[in-house]
């Protein structure tokens, strides 16, 4: 399905005189709203090719239909969100759930919505109907060399499929650990993944950039052998300058700060980028800004003041993107409130008075620190989104265009009742 941009503008005529008086208020109380305005415009946030789908538990999934049976399908989807709200304009691939028959042609079908290739992603957290030996006990960790073997050669496969599409960067997510004590020699382990990482590094081109994931436990609940930032930033302080640490938002022991693990890895220039989701118990693939939208403010808060003090240019120089998991909500719709809450967030920490945070802070003034990050918190920034997307030729209100337009319905009635995403 796609989009005509008549039917989008026709939606943006009828809901213009409310966003035109919700933005001159906007405009009025915050200082610097045109420039917030164009950083909004400039800024992307990949979509995960495995999230256009129906996720679910180990006890069930209850597909919604109409969800993409191929990668070209998906390819369809992303490019229905990213002209909804122009701020997905790149796709995320897993590789082997999206190995590109012909990657001409599919280059070609994304050029045609408007998208490029994001981060291309590895899988050796589960076998493979094709496989020749087992995950069980680890891929780039494992104590058989034969499988870190295959496992170092899927990775140098999904980077050529990568190269093929235009993208560049891998990223590396490893299940690798141990259950239970005594299973696993840590050090070893440690070494083993080291090396196995060292080779797929050296088969990087020189334009690419490794992101060395991390998560704290699942599936392994004893020991995880890339489990935190700082084994992340270990690995990749010694692979190199083209490596770095990627923060999934719930990877992370409860109660953990993350905005001081972002800002610490962005100072020493190792901090790759993000895969963004909420979550209120463990690695639950939320909607981005669901349960905790102040936190997620205050990463922001951290990587504007972080990327501003480097010089970096805050739409490019990291990846953003997203991975969620829709058990009970429409994924396309969950997307679409994602990206809003990632934007909402961007926004409110432009909107910080750097200048009165920062004389703050040399003086000590604790109450005024608050207050001033409270501030741009409780700031309404909705109108500054909605003006970007505007500007951009999206929706004003990309999910009440979305429900408007049912376009649910008409995915399946292209696609069927009773389709299930590939790889999932």
């Amino acid at each position: 399905m796609q989009l005509e941009k008549y039917k989008i503008q026709q939606y943006n005529d009828d809901q213009l005189k409310g966003h035109e008086r919700r933005l001159s208020f906007a405009v009025s109380e915050i200082e610097n709203a045109e420039a917030i305005i164009q950083k909004l415009v400039d800024f992307q946030i990949a979509i995960p090719s495995w999230a256009l789908g129906t996720g679910g538990t180990r006890f069930g999934r209850f597909p919604g239909g109409g969800e993409p049976r191929s990668l070209e399908e998906k390819i369809e989807d992303v490019g229905l969100l990213h002209s909804l709200n122009q701020s997905s304009g790149a796709i995320s691939l897993h590789i082997p759930w999206d190995i590109p028959k012909d990657a001409k042609a599919i280059k070609a079908l994304a050029a045609q919505y408007g998208l490029k290739f994001d981060a291309v992603n590895s899988n050796t957290f589960q076998d493979q109907p094709d496989q020749a030996l087992t995950y069980k006990f680890g891929s780039l960790q494992n104590v058989d060399k034969a499988i870190r073997k295959q496992a170092i050669e899927h990775n140098i496969e999904v980077i050529k499929h990568g190269v093929e599409l235009g993208s560049e960067s891998l990223t590396v997510w490893l299940s690798d650990g141990s259950c239970f004590p005594g299973q696993l020699n840590f050090r070893k382990a440690y070494q083993n993944t080291l090396e196995s990482l060292q080779e797929i590094y050296a088969a990087m081109p020189e334009n690419w950039k490794m992101f060395l994931e991390y998560k704290a436990y699942e599936p392994n609940f004893y020991s995880t052998t890339v489990g935190d930032w700082g084994q992340s930033y270990s690995y990749v302080q010694k692979l190199g300058e083209k490596a770095f640490t990627l923060v999934d938002l719930g990877h992370h022991l409860p109660n953990a700060n993350i905005e001081q693990i972002v800002a610490l890895l962005l100072m020493e220039g190792k901090l790759g980028g993000f895969h963004f989701n909420d979550s209120k118990y463990g690695d639950d693939d939320l909607t981005a800004g669901a349960m905790k939208p102040y936190q997620l403010f205050l990463i922001f808060n951290e990587l504007v003041e972080g990327m501003d003090a480097r010089g970096m240019n805050h739409a490019t120089d990291l990846g953003w993107m997203i991975d969620a998991s829709h058990n009970v909500k429409d994924p396309l719709e969950d997307l679409l409130q994602s990206v809003e809450g990632i934007m909402m967030s961007y926004a409110q920490a432009l909107s910080v008075d750097r200048k009165a945070l920062e004389e703050a802070q040399a003086i000590n003034d604790v109450v005024r620190c608050q207050e001033i990050l409270q501030n741009a918190f409780r700031t309404d920034v909705r109108a500054l989104a909605a003006e970007a997307r505007l500007r951009a030729g999206g929706a004003l209100n990309p999910l009440g265009l979305f429900r408007s337009l049912k376009v649910r319905e008409n995915l399946i009635a292209e696609r069927g009742l009773k389709t299930i995403a590939t790889g999932l």
